[in-house]
């Protein structure tokens, strides 16, 4: 087998936010043959908690979402350039939730959420720009597709509402809409769905941890299998046609990278389907 099959360039950039005046890391994963084939131009994958897209050492739960292994054991998979960016950290909660928290067991003067609007801003107006400035992108929306897991999902919902224009594909795991779902009902509520966006949405009947517990009351397990539907049924009352979403629920399946990793070549396969 070709050996330049095996090779996968991956570049790192820090990129400034100006409205924290703080650089971001945005890592690029390109294609192979990339340099060779300069005639070509890509998909791009967006995806969210970029510490845990590339290498299981830096990912927080000690597993990653293998996106190398993925692109390279599954060879029917288009050429795409997959681009990891990195959350803020402890601000991660606030960049990725575009209302604050007021539904939870917090006490009051603890705030938290509400910075989402312009962290998407920043996606959107810097790094979407950026690479398609510096690489060989198909930078139309059809060929633009975002995906986070969690609040990272939170995050790639309210984008692809936000930024329908921009974004056709998201992939949507372990939505954990629970956490602003009265904000986030009445936004999806008002707003006009795009019917062309493929969405692929996936959830476990094993989600939620101990984070979680000091964020909500009740049932875990439930609220993110419900999340998951309700958002699944908000997409089909706005409009988007049931064969443009793919909707997963997964026997025993945890709120980690290992079972995000197991399904993204299934996630790849979905919303590339329309690619030329």
């Amino acid at each position: 087998m070709n050996k330049s099959y095996f090779y996968l360039k991956l570049e790192t950039h820090h990129l400034h936010m100006s409205y924290k005046n703080e650089e971001r890391r945005v890592r690029v994963l390109l294609p192979k043959n990339y340099d060779i084939d300069e005639a070509e131009s890509y998909p791009v994958v967006y995806m969210h908690d970029g510490q845990n897209v590339f290498y299981s050492s830096e990912s927080y739960s000690g597993n990653s979402w293998k996106v190398i292994p993925a692109i390279k054991q599954n060879p029917d998979l288009p050429r795409m350039i997959v681009v990891g960016i990195d959350h803020g950290g402890q601000e991660r909660i606030n960049e990725y939730t575009p209302w604050k928290i007021t539904e939870s067991p917090l006490p009051e003067e603890f705030e938290l959420g509400g910075r989402g609007a312009e962290f998407a801003e920043f996606v959107m107006t810097v790094v979407k720009p950026f690479i398609d400035q510096h690489y060989r992108t198909k930078s139309d929306k059809y060929h633009t597709a975002m995906i986070g897991s969690s609040l990272g999902g939170n995050i790639s919902a309210f984008m692809g509402i936000e930024y329908k224009d921009q974004i056709g594909g998201l992939g949507i795991f372990s939505l954990a809409n629970w956490i602003t779902s009265k904000a986030f009902d009445s936004y999806i509520a008002r707003k006009e769905l795009d019917p062309e966006q493929r969405v692929y949405i996936q959830v476990g009947t094993q989600e939620g941890d101990e984070t979680d517990r000091k964020l909500m009351y009740g049932n875990m397990k439930q609220a993110y299998i419900d999340g998951s539907l309700k958002y699944y049924n908000q997409l089909l009352t706005g409009s988007v046609p049931i064969e443009s979403i793919r909707l997963n629920i997964f026997a025993d399946e945890e709120h980690n990278e290992k079972a995000w990793a197991k399904h993204l070549p299934e996630c790849l396969r979905f919303l590339s389907e329309k690619w030329s």
